[in-house]
């Protein structure tokens, strides 16, 4: 099916489904073919939608984090502010 610009325009959510039911829509400016509609072919994950992959959780049971780990350290915290990366004299 060749289908001018303004034609393609009007009806494309129509020429989208007739693309996606596989039938050829090209599309021609002045008379002369400029592109071609097809539709998107998904991408193949191996995940079906809703699906965890498969490595999640695949190191279960094999890391410990330590109690209290997400609490700041305050001689980094110290470290960081007045340490030598950022000399109290450089702060504005």
């Amino acid at each position: 099916m060749i289908v001018n610009i303004h034609a393609a325009k009007t009806n494309l959510s129509k020429l989208i489904e007739r693309a996606e039911a596989g039938e050829e829509v090209v599309i021609a400016r002045n008379g002369k073919p400029a592109v071609r509609l097809t539709p998107v072919v998904p991408i193949a994950t191996g995940v079906e939608e809703g699906e965890m992959p498969s490595w999640i959780g695949s190191l279960q049971g094999q890391i410990w984090i330590a109690p209290g780990s997400e609490e700041p350290d305050e001689e980094l915290t110290r470290e960081m502010e007045d340490g030598p990366i950022f000399p109290p004299e450089a702060k504005a």
